[in-house]
């Protein structure tokens, strides 16, 4: 016997949209990164929420530099370089510079998943290098604000740096080496994009002091400083000229010394000879030598 059938159009069921994405849940224990939807809904560029999500991703010490998203994502630098730039004015993003108990200056990247919230410890910390815990991040007024100011500022510290082999730096200009300062001016006369403020020029002045004090001459410094600069400037000139004078050159070794000359006979003054009057060269006046030998000959045909 044939089963009944109906023509009555089958009942939806009361849980799923008729429209839209239906989400298919899975509760994950493990591997999985919680994200704000304020971050995943954000409006504007799909690669800005990308990069964002990624970051989140990493443990905590991972390089979060343009070249190591480029060698991940497929995009090119220009568009990761924006990103970076967005996160940082919507404030999940920040760069500090702080300064290590040896003195050497770093740029740390803090990662915030929620702008302006407060930081929270890391469940998991690096046991050889535990980073501090950051502070409230300062959000940025305008991107062009930003590229106004021509270094970050640094990290203030509760105890001072113990001291170092590096040259203090001058207060003012004034204080400088004149022939520091006099390098750091002439690097416009061959790249007139290198114009550099009073204030970078007395940070770059004792590191250009220490060059010269190396033995290494002023139009070495400005080639090294002005050779295969890129065409484009992502940072202030002071920054890619700090990064060139970050290390400083051996000394240069003492001169080596000449081999000895031998002493070279002393040269005879000019005489005028007494019969022909042709110069010669004699310690004291008188016949010269053709003049000698006529006379030496004459003498024994005068005698026989």
């Amino acid at each position: 016997m044939a089963d009944p059938q109906s023509n009555a159009r089958l009942r939806a069921d009361a849980g799923a949209p008729t429209s839209g994405v239906i989400h298919v849940r899975t509760r994950l224990t493990a591997d999985f990164t919680v994200i704000s939807n304020a971050l995943a809904q954000r409006r504007g560029s799909a690669v800005t929420v990308g990069v964002a999500v990624y970051i989140l991703s990493l443990p905590t010490g991972t390089p979060v530099s343009i070249a190591a998203l480029c060698a991940h994502f497929t995009e090119g630098e220009i568009l990761i370089s924006r990103a970076l730039r967005e996160l940082e004015a919507a404030g999940y993003l920040e760069r500090r510079r702080e300064r290590l108990p040896t003195g050497q200056i770093r740029t740390r990247t803090y990662f915030y998943d929620v702008p302006g919230g407060a930081p929270q410890p890391d469940p998991d910390p690096d046991p050889e290098e535990p980073p501090e815990p950051p502070k409230p991040p300062r959000l940025r007024k305008s991107l062009a604000a930003q590229r106004t100011t021509p270094f970050p500022e640094a990290v203030t510290e509760a105890a001072p740096a113990p001291a170092t082999d590096r040259p203090e730096k001058p207060a003012s200009l004034a204080d400088a080496d004149p022939q520091a300062v006099a390098v750091l001016t002439s690097l416009r006369r061959v790249d007139p994009r290198l114009v550099l403020s009073e204030r970078e020029a007395v940070r770059l002045a004792p590191a250009v002091t220490a060059w010269l004090a190396a033995g290494v001459a002023p139009s070495q410094i400005t080639a090294h400083l002005t050779a295969r600069l890129p065409d484009h400037f992502l940072t202030r000139p002071a920054g890619i000229l700090a990064f060139r004078l970050r290390e400083t050159p051996l000394p240069a070794p003492p001169p080596t010394p000449l081999p000895p000359t031998p002493d070279r006979p002393a040269v005879l003054p000019f005489q005028t000879c007494d019969g022909c009057e042709r110069a010669f060269r004699a310690p004291q006046p008188g016949p010269c030598r053709d003049c000698r030998n006529h006379l030496t000959q004459e003498r024994p045909r005068a005698a026989g």
